[in-house]
C-alpha cells in the first residue's frame, strides 16, 4: 500500500493512547497519517493474528493472556503506521512480518527517553548506536514489502543530528520523523525547530517535524520554520483530536464524548480508554472533580457510557454486535 509523506498532518505515536479508536478519531477530524502506540518486538512475537469477524478487525492477541496487543481495521489500512520498539534487527524483522500486511508502514522508535526503553537498548538508546540503526533499518527494508521509517530525537549538537540523519537516509527509509527535543529535555522545554530545519536542509527524503504543535495554525508555522515535508503532533492531539480540522477545534467535551463512542464501538481495552480520558481531563480540569472520579471508578465501557450520557449508544452497539454474531 502506497503512502505519501509529503504535505501531511500526522498523529504521533502515544503509548496507551494511540489505539484504534483514537486513531480513527484523529482521522475523522483530518489526520492524514496515524501512528499506533509503540509496541515492543518481544511482545509482538508472543502474539497470534486473528480476524475478528464481530468487529471487522485484525487483532494481534497475546498467547496465554488473550489480551489484544494491536487492533486495526480495513478503514485505516492506507494510513496507519505500526511503531515498534526494538534493539535487534532479526527480532525486529520477525515481529514486523506479523503485521506488515495490515498496515501502511512500519516505524522504528529511536527517540523514547523512558528508562524502560533505554535500559532495553531501545528508543533513544539507539541514537548512540548508528551501526545498529543501520542494521535494523536495512534488514527491514530488504525483507519487507512495505514502507519503513523511524523517529528520532535531537542529539547533543545539530551537527551530530544531521550526521545521524544522513546515515539513516542511506538505509533507504521512506521518511524520517524528528522530535525537536533532546533526550534530557522535558515537554515543558521549547522544541528546537531550528535544529529540525538543519536536518531538513541536509536530506532529500521527507522529514516530519514534531514538537510544540497545539493549534491548526501551528502546522503551517512549523512547516515554514523548518521546511519540513509534514508535521506530527502528540499532546496537542491528545488534548483535542480536532486539532487536525482546518475549520478549527471543536469543544473538548464533544471530542471526548466521540472518543468514548468510538471506544465502545471498537471494544477498546477499558484501561486504555480510561487512561486517555484521564489525560484529557487533567489538561482541562482535575481528576478530583466528579467527572474525574467517575472515570476512575468506571470498570467497563457501560460505566463510561452512563457517565457521559451515551447509554443508548452503548445499548445500540451491543444489540447490533449480538445480532451480528448470531
Amino acid at each position: 500500500m502506497e503512502i505519501n509523506y509529503r504535505n501531511k498532518t500526522i498523529l504521533a505515536p502515544m503509548v496507551r493512547v494511540g489505539t484504534l479508536p483514537f486513531r480513527l478519531l484523529a482521522a475523522e477530524y483530518g489526520a492524514d497519517i496515524t501512528y499506533g502506540e509503540e509496541i515492543i518486538d518481544h511482545k509482538l512475537l508472543k502474539c497470534e493474528r486473528h480476524i475478528n469477524d464481530v468487529l471487522g478487525t485484525v487483532d494481534l492477541i497475546e498467547k496465554g493472556t488473550n489480551s489484544v496487543v494491536f487492533r486495526t481495521c480495513p478503514e485505516e489500512r492506507s494510513r496507519v503506521v505500526f511503531q515498534m520498539g526494538t534493539s535487534d534487527a532479526v527480532r525486529a524483522l520477525n515481529a514486523a512480518q506479523m503485521v506488515c500486511k495490515d498496515v501502511a508502514a512500519v516505524d522504528i522508535n529511536m527517540g523514547c527517553p523512558k528508562s524502560f526503553s533505554i535500559s532495553g537498548g531501545m528508543g533513544a538508546a539507539l541514537l548512540t548506536k548508528p551501526e545498529l540503526i543501520h542494521d535494523i533499518l536495512t534488514t527491514l527494508k530488504r525483507n519487507l514489502d512495505t514502507h519503513v521509517t523511524c523517529k528520532i530525537r535531537l542529539l547533543k549538537s545539530s551537527q551530530d543530528t544531521v550526521e545521524l540523519a544522513r546515515r539513516i537516509e542511506k538505509t533507504g527509509v521512506s521518511a524520517l520523523a524528528v522530535h525537536g527535543r533532546k533526550v534530557a529535555d522535558r515537554p515543558r522545554d521549547p522544541a528546537k525547530w531550528s535544529e529540525i530545519a538543519d536536518v531538513v536542509a541536509a536530506l532529500s527524503i521527507p522529514v516530519i517535524a514534531n514538537g510544540d504543535v497545539f493549534n491548526y495554525a501551528d502546522f503551517e508555522r512549523i512547516k515554514v520554520a523548518t521546511g519540513a515535508s509534514s508535521v506530527m503532533v502528540a499532546r496537542g492531539a491528545l488534548w483535542n483530536a480536532s486539532i487536525f480540522s482546518p475549520k478549527g477545534k471543536l469543544p473538548w467535551e464533544d471530542v471526548k464524548r466521540e472518543y468514548v463512542r468510538k471506544s465502545i464501538l471498537w471494544d477498546n481495552d477499558i484501561k486504555s480508554t480510561k487512561h486517555t480520558l484521564k489525560e484529557i481531563i487533567m489538561h482541562y480540569s482535575c481528576l478530583e472533580f466528579p467527572e474525574g472520579k467517575g472515570v476512575i471508578k468506571s470498570e467497563s465501557h457501560a460505566d463510561l457510557a452512563r457517565l457521559y450520557g451515551e447509554d443508548k449508544y452503548y445499548e445500540h452497539v451491543n444489540k447490533q454486535r449480538f445480532c451480528g454474531s448470531r
